[in-house]
């Protein structure tokens, strides 16, 4: 995650004189995104975790597996360093943010790795709750596996395109720092939904459908589009070429979502 650019890239801005509330966003806007991103990460989580933690005091559940506790810190370190970066842009300070930029070329294969085994790592998880319980118990669990192997298509599609945007992120980021810095925060957004879904009091159609899933992350990079297109009157190609993997996945998802062929494969891929 390194760029060479301040939040001012709009090939308008440099031309047209501009308030200073227009000058303070654009060079805040990613600041304020990384915000919003880890607002929205900790409103879900800290309520969700506490859940879950008195669960496993109480002995409800299972202690969680290690493999679940480096996804967070992971994800947890990414969103700061996320942070971090768009401070040091925002703030001149460009040589720093490049060399720490190297650190999220080693978080994002490890998030990557870490995320693809953390997924049949919960799947076992459940089947083994599974297993545990009497027969007249198991209709509650079937559903919840039923559901783990449903949020799966959600998980590929970020494991996949997650590591694409941020590939190009990276390889773009000393030609086209505009492209750099927006395709990091279009990737980041595509796991937001693990946190959007555990926030109760948003309107949810899980577990019926995912589409609920899908429109959380267009809202969570909306500040972002919206900003852009008030700027400059036109979308910028990051969001071309985002939506272009984006879009014809989250058709591929909700057309699967809850088919046989989908729930026997899911099984398979995890080897169950």
């Amino acid at each position: 995650m390194s760029t060479t650019a301040s939040g001012l890239d709009h090939p308008t801005a440099a031309r047209t004189p501009v308030s200073s509330f227009t000058r303070f966003i654009d060079r805040w806007i990613f600041v304020l995104m990384a915000v919003w991103f880890i607002a929205v990460t900790l409103t879900a989580f800290i309520p969700s975790a506490l859940e879950k933690i008195a669960a496993v005091e109480a002995g409800m559940r299972p202690p969680f597996p290690m493999m679940l506790h480096a996804h967070a810190v992971l994800m947890g370190a990414f969103l700061v360093l996320l942070l971090v970066q768009a401070l040091l842009v925002a703030t001149g300070r460009q040589q720093n943010h490049q060399k720490l930029g190297l650190a999220g070329m080693v978080l994002v294969p490890a998030i990557v790795v870490v995320g693809c085994l953390l997924v049949p790592v919960i799947h076992y998880e459940v089947w083994g709750m599974l297993q545990a319980v009497p027969p007249e118990a198991q209709a509650g669990l079937q559903q919840v596996m039923v559901f783990v192997r449903n949020i799966m298509l959600l998980q590929i599609q970020v494991g996949i395109l997650f590591a694409i945007y941020i590939g190009i992120a990276l390889y773009l980021r000393k030609f086209d720092p505009g492209m750099h810095k927006r395709l990091i925060f279009l990737a980041v957004a595509l796991p937001l939904p693990a946190a959007f879904d555990r926030i109760a009091w948003l309107p949810h159609t899980l577990p019926e459908t995912p589409l609920s899933s899908l429109l959380y992350i267009l809202l969570a990079v909306a500040p972002m589009f919206i900003w852009d297109l008030l700027r400059t009157r036109k979308v910028h190609q990051a969001y071309s070429l985002w939506l272009a993997g984006f879009l014809p996945s989250s058709v591929l998802i909700y057309l699967l979502w809850n088919t046989d062929w989908w729930q026997a494969t899911a099984a398979w891929l995890v080897g169950l």
